[in-house]
């Protein structure tokens, strides 16, 4: 996977008509070929233990493996930050831990040099036909979390609320620990 911050100018489907129920071969060939995923952070959910890669864009192999954004132009800490992610059957991979989620809990997000902090303020079902819930909100910064459901007809829909940027170096030693069990933002 490329990381960095010169990934936000790499290249990146975000054909939301791409995106199929996940397969083990494509998480096989996601694998395979994670050279074609551009990572942007990370995203982290203590309360639920969601810890996942950012990539860029909504390909099948991006999908596959990371939670990935929504809009090409988007930017953490403005506007409606969008990402998508799959739903599985295994309560600890990929996006399944948000249906345990609760009005109030923490998410960070981070670019590697700096972690955004949000609040859950909703959660519902919606159809996948509405995708205007990405749209920036005049006067909001959002971060807008979506999965589909183990059939893959209805979406489930976070929305939390902007609270502060902070830099790496001045991250509370909570905000860290978020990010310590699957990927260290110290080492990087």
């Amino acid at each position: 996977m490329k990381k960095g911050k010169e990934n936000q100018t790499s290249d990146a489907s975000f054909d939301f008509g791409e995106v199929e129920l996940l397969d083990m071969e494509t998480v096989a060939l996601a694998q395979f070929n994670s050279d074609q995923i551009t990572v942007l952070g990370d995203i982290s959910i203590p309360s639920v233990g969601l810890n996942l890669a950012i990539g860029k864009g909504t390909s099948p192999y991006t999908l596959a493996l990371t939670a990935g954004t929504m809009k090409e132009e988007q930017a953490m800490g403005k506007g409606n930050y969008a990402l998508a992610g799959h739903y599985m059957n295994d309560p600890d991979l990929l996006y399944r831990p948000l249906y345990e989620v609760e009005i109030g809990d923490t998410v960070y997000l981070t670019d590697l040099n700096y972690i955004y902090e949000y609040q859950v303020i909703e959660q519902r079902t919606i159809e996948a036909t509405e995708v205007s819930v990405i749209d920036d909100v005049p006067n909001q910064t959002l971060l807008t979390l979506i999965t589909c459901d183990d059939d893959g007809v209805i979406r489930l829909l976070t929305t939390a609320e902007f609270v502060q940027k902070v830099s790496v170096e001045d991250a509370s030693d909570e905000m860290l620990e978020a990010f310590e069990s699957d990927l260290s933002i110290r080492s990087r």
